[in-house]
């Protein structure tokens, strides 16, 4: 049996950190859902940027939508809107068959927005409105301003992927949010059924202090941080003010590890795979790192639900002068900034690819 089918027979899914045009139209996607056990995916910036980029895949879209008058974000959101449609009706049955628990696909609101609650809301609603699929996440980060737009976009009914969640008290808050919009909709007699998922990013951890730890310590620290958040997680879960919502109909709010591809070239391609092993939770990991998981990859064990050695673990880091409460915020501005550079990133890659194309055409029609 694959490590990929033991680690979802364990209770955990699997999400792929990657959607091109490529994998879909190839049957690539499809493929790994018949043969490594993925039942989802999230999407990024970056990764339209690479493959609008570096591929021909989007020339023709492109071409066609810019001759219509689009540009910008308008182009992109087409562009993206299409292929995660495709994605999410792949993911459809696994949607279905698991109550809607499963089997989810990822857009996110621009980042740009991220210090604007209510337009974070505005476009979160227009986006799932577009999306017309049920299985359909939008993603909104988990900041100061972010919270208050995850609770009402909760409240409207809109699932929501938490991002950029890293630390207990960012997956807490999260949590907290997500539950109070949910009663919210209990109070005025809505449907307390909308699916939620909180993104705690990993290996940022690791690699924001790989030169200031000693080497007993390297690629440790995120995994502490997840072990932590774990046990708040199993915690909330258990609690009696969970119970009652879910008595009432309404779907958990899974945890979820991102950014799980390992930075240090000297360790294990599969470390955080291998070591975030957890029922109830989600690992969305890039392709690269599921193809090394599935080829040799081993499901050890899962994360002890009392958060096992972490508290004693982040007490060496702190005496050698780690503090995670100050690095959990730091890693959360960085991964604004970094997430408002890639959109802008995104948005040049789309001028400029619609102009090359133009002009290419405007020569060939000579």
């Amino acid at each position: 049996m694959k490590a990929t089918q033991q680690l979802h027979d364990l209770g955990q899914s699997l999400w792929l950190d990657n959607i091109t045009r490529g994998l879909l139209t190839s049957g690539t996607l499809r493929r790994y859902i018949d043969e490594l056990s993925v039942t989802g995916l999230t999407s990024n910036p970056t990764i339209f940027d690479k493959d609008i980029r570096e591929s021909g895949s989007y020339d023709d879209a492109i071409r066609q939508k810019a001759a219509a008058g689009k540009s910008g974000e308008a182009l992109f959101l087409e562009l993206a809107l299409e292929d995660l449609a495709q994605a999410a009706d792949l993911f459809r049955p696994i949607h279905e068959a698991t109550g809607g628990i499963d089997g989810w696909v990822s857009l996110e609101v621009s980042p740009l927005l991220a210090g604007d609650t209510t337009a974070s809301i505005n476009a979160a609603m227009e986006l799932h409105g577009r999306a017309q699929r049920p299985n359909f996440f939008i993603k909104i980060p988990g900041t100061r301003e972010g919270i208050p737009a995850i609770e009402e976009t909760i409240f409207a009914g809109v699932p929501v992927n938490v991002t950029l969640l890293f630390s207990r008290e960012h997956y807490v808050a999260s949590a907290e949010a997500y539950m109070h919009g949910i009663e919210r909709r209990i109070a005025a007699g809505l449907d307390p059924k909308v699916a939620s998922a909180a993104s705690v990013f990993v290996s940022r951890w690791d690699v924001a202090v790989k030169d200031k730890v000693p080497g007993q310590l390297r690629n440790r620290l995120g995994i502490a941080i997840a072990q932590r958040t774990y046990k708040a997680y199993r915690e909330l879960l258990a609690s009696s003010r969970w119970g009652k919502l879910a008595a009432a109909g309404a779907l958990p709010q899974r945890l979820l590890w991102g950014s799980t591809g390992t930075k240090d070239p000297d360790a294990s391609e599969t470390l955080y795979i291998e070591a975030l092993a957890a029922p109830d939770t989600i690992n969305t990991m890039p392709e690269k790192t599921l193809l090394a998981f599935a080829d040799h990859g081993q499901v050890k064990g899962e994360l002890p639900a009392d958060g096992g050695d972490a508290e004693a673990l982040l007490a060496e880091f702190a005496r050698v002068g780690v503090d995670d409460a100050t690095l959990a915020a730091q890693l959360q501005r960085e991964g604004v900034l970094s997430f408002d550079k890639s959109w802008n990133d995104l948005m040049d890659c789309i001028a400029w690819k619609s102009a090359m194309l133009k002009k290419a055409a405007q020569a060939k029609g000579k």
